[in-house]
């Protein structure tokens, strides 16, 4: 499939600090794909370089093929929904939904309605007395309603309750499926979120520690359950990333077992079990940072 967007070893650095640290990567065209990380990872710094508001310290981004940065070719083909935007002092919601016509060429007012009417939204409050929630519901409405080719939402949940949160999802699988475009979303609520994305990119510390397609990355870890000994005598030599241990009994989540280690843990009467989206995040991030994660049965926690 055609990239939407290739980054090749791009650097980000604020002071002494490296934001983003040569990570290369692609973005497939027409896909939904989740940045994920813990906060502090730089996935907002990630973003606001991919859209051309911040300037690499060095390293390449091409978007359609062409830099965005300072590119107003480029950037009206984006639209990049910030956790915390910022309007015009006086604007309401009205008029944030009249201003969006003029920087998106495929804005759908029609559907930005059936959206307001959905999160509930009072278009003649002004702006900045609306709750977390409704200015969440602002920035998902001008993101689905943009129909920009390549869509980001950054954190955009927000102060939004579960019922809310649902109404994102179906609005934004729907439109997608009927208006396929490139959707890169960046989010906490992992499991809230896993059965959208067909692609996931983990980020921390500034760097890229997995992208993948998801399925292929749900198969990457196994969590192994049974008696200590058995346990212990199947992951000797194993790079286990996390372990607990209740009396008698131990789970650990180890990586790389194929069809005949995972053979050889049936035999030994060990229980095998998947681990979801969310744990792979988790178990990879605390791996990454944790210099004791190591081979064998060392406890991480």
């Amino acid at each position: 499939m055609n990239a939407a967007i290739e980054v090749r070893d791009l650097t980000k650095r604020f002071g002494a600090v490296t934001a983003v640290d040569a990570v290369s990567f692609s973005i497939r065209e027409n896909a939904i794909t989740g940045l994920l990380g813990r906060n502090g990872a730089g996935k907002t710094t990630l973003m606001q370089l991919l859209t051309g508001q911040q300037f690499a310290t060095s390293g390449s981004i091409l978007v359609g093929g062409a830099e965005p940065a300072e590119n107003a070719a480029a950037l009206e083909r984006m639209c990049f929904v910030r956790e915390a935007q910022r309007y015009p002092e006086d604007f309401r919601v009205q008029h944030v939904l009249r201003s969006a016509r003029w920087f998106f060429p495929e804005w759908d007012a029609a559907f930005a309605q059936t959206l307001v009417t959905d999160f509930r939204l009072p278009l003649t409050r002004r702006v900045k007395k609306l709750s977390r929630g409704q200015l969440s519901a602002v920035g998902i409405v001008v993101g689905l309603a943009s129909r920009a080719p390549i869509t980001f939402f950054d954190e955009p949940y927000l102060g939004l309750d579960a019922v809310a949160r649902q109404i994102f999802y179906d609005r934004l699988l729907a439109d997608y499926a009927e208006h396929p475009r490139t959707v890169v979303l960046s989010t906490h609520l992992i499991d809230e979120v896993g059965a959208l994305l067909e692609r996931a990119i983990v980020i921390d510390d500034g760097r890229v520690l997995l992208d993948d397609d998801v399925d292929a990355l749900r198969g990457t870890l196994t969590t192994v359950t049974g008696g200590v000994a058995a346990v212990d005598a199947f992951v000797g030599g194993r790079r286990v990333l996390h372990r607990q241990s209740v009396g008698s009994f131990a789970s650990v989540t180890v990586g790389g077992l194929d069809d005949a280690a995972r053979a050889d843990a049936v035999r030994a009467g060990l229980e095998l079990a998947p681990v979801s989206l969310q744990q792979l995040v988790v178990r990879t991030t605390t791996s990454a940072a944790d210099p004791s994660a190591s081979t064998g049965t060392e406890e991480l926690e």
